[in-house]
């Protein structure tokens, strides 16, 4: 990290999130949010990007990084984390955003706790069409979760053989993004899968209860982004506040796949919304 980022930790919630800041609070703040088993870390190139207009304050969610671990049984409410650290680090209406779980975390902030926010950036959230319930059948086994194979498959590897196979997986991402994504795998506490079921809601209500500018950014599902046309469209009809910007070329980690590009539409946002 760079040597004049500060690492610190925080209890909010009577838990301990640990976070990166780039700046003092003499700049506008700006939290961003990872993904689901990434980190921190993983937001380093956006960090350096906008240190210069921004005070930019990386938390890791609950179960990740070196944020507390999540006890068996555990409940975990990643929106409330957030708004807990907003309000402890006593940070003025920042804009918010995140990735995929992140996004989606910001997203539900941004409705449940209008008041903490100046604007959202919602990279790819986890927006899905519904999928139908399953059948009860005790006598069936559940159905293969190809994910959860994939999650455990990077527990077998050192973080050098994860850098190796994500540079192979992923040839168009910058080589900062390497080393952060690999380290993260290794820091998530899997308890977390199950602690995160209870507090999802519905895409639909999350959309409707936002009130401040937002910023949906998706981009290609044949390339593996999560966010269909279909429901992009649906959500900015539902309500007025979101603005959605295609970036083409990129599937669900669009920020590593057209960084540029994502780069120009969250500064364009950022300048938009003061």
């Amino acid at each position: 990290m760079p040597t004049q980022w500060t690492e610190n930790d925080i209890t909010v919630n009577n838990i301990r999130i640990h976070y990166t800041r780039t700046g003092r609070g003499d700049k506008p703040p700006l939290v961003l949010l990872h993904g689901f088993s990434d980190n921190r870390k993983c937001w380093l190139p956006v960090g350096r990007d906008l240190e210069a207009e921004y005070d930019l304050i990386l938390p890791d969610g609950r179960g990740h990084g070196l944020s507390q671990r999540v006890q068996e049984g555990e409940t975990v409410d990643m929106a409330a984390d957030l708004a807990g650290l907003i309000e402890a680090l006593g940070l003025e209406q920042p804009v918010v955003g995140g990735h995929s779980m992140g996004a989606s975390v910001s997203a539900n902030l941004g409705g449940r706790f209008a008041g903490l926010v100046r604007g959202l950036i919602l990279e790819d959230p986890g927006w899905r069409k519904p999928q139908p319930p399953a059948e009860p059948d005790e006598a069936k086994a559940p159905p293969p979760n190809p994910f959860l194979d994939w999650l455990m498959s990077m527990e077998k590897l050192s973080v050098q053989e994860l850098v190796e196979k994500c540079r192979a997986d992923n040839p168009t991402w910058q080589e900062a993004e390497l080393q952060p994504w690999a380290e993260s795998k290794k820091q998530l506490d899997y308890n977390i899968l199950k602690a995160l079921q209870v507090h999802r809601a519905e895409w639909q209500d999350v959309v409707r209860g936002i009130v401040r500018p937002t910023l949906l950014i998706t981009a290609d599902p044949e390339k593996g982004a999560i966010v269909t046309p279909e429901i992009a469209k649906k959500a900015a009809k539902m309500n007025s506040f979101i603005r959605v910007v295609h970036v083409a070329g990129a599937g669900h980690s669009i920020r590593r796949e057209n960084y540029a590009e994502f780069m120009r539409v969250v500064r364009e946002f950022l300048k938009d919304i003061g």
